[in-house]
Parts: structure tokens; sequence; C-alpha cells
């Protein structure tokens, strides 16, 4: 199986990455539960990969999955150049603990 689940139906999981990876992008970093950034950490490397490129598919690519154009124009002129001479590993996951209402094991993901 190449995905979790996360406990939602596709369209909602679907909307939940999309906007995960755009905050991410946007912000640098993020704190979420364990599973969440697993899924997020693929996907934001996939992006950033995209950036690396730099051709117009490319763009039109990241467009059509992130929910901001600023976050596109700042992955291809910001984020994407830092990474250029690394071939993967844009991103650490540090265990935080875990959260206090119900136990999940808590992450921050962050821009190496």
């Amino acid at each position: 199986m190449g995905y979790r689940k996360l406990g939602r139906l596709a369209g909602h999981r679907k909307m939940l990455l999309r906007n995960i990876v755009t905050s991410f992008l946007r912000e640098g970093k993020i704190e979420t539960t364990e599973m969440r950034a697993k899924e997020l950490q693929s996907l934001a490397e996939k992006m950033i990969s995209l950036g690396k490129r730099g051709d117009l598919h490319a763009r039109r690519l990241a467009l059509a999955y992130l929910l901001d154009e600023d976050v596109v124009t700042r992955l291809f002129k910001e984020i994407a150049p830092r990474y250029q001479e690394k071939n993967g590993g844009y991103t650490r996951m540090m265990k935080t603990g875990f959260r206090q209402g119900d136990g999940a094991p808590m992450v921050r993901v962050e821009l190496v």
C-alpha cells in the first residue's frame, strides 16, 4: 500500500495533505502528528524536487497541487535553489512528545 489513509475519506485526505504541504512550504516548519508528518515529508520533498527542475511544466504541476500561488513562487525562487546540490533529504522530523488530548505522537517537521 503506497499511502496512509489517516482515517479520512479520499477527498478529505487529499485536501488535508494539500493544505498541510502548502502551510509547511509557506512557514518552513510545522508541528503535526507523526503519521501526517510522514505523508507530508514525502509530498514536500516531491514539491522541492519540482522546484529544482524549474521548468514551466514543473511549475504548473506545483500550481496544480499547492493552494497558494505565492507559495509556489517562494518554492521556485527561495526554497529550491538552496537545495540545488542536494539529492533528497530536504526535511527533518523531530519528535516533540505526545498530544495532551488523545496521546497522539507529535513531531516537528522543518526544512533542513
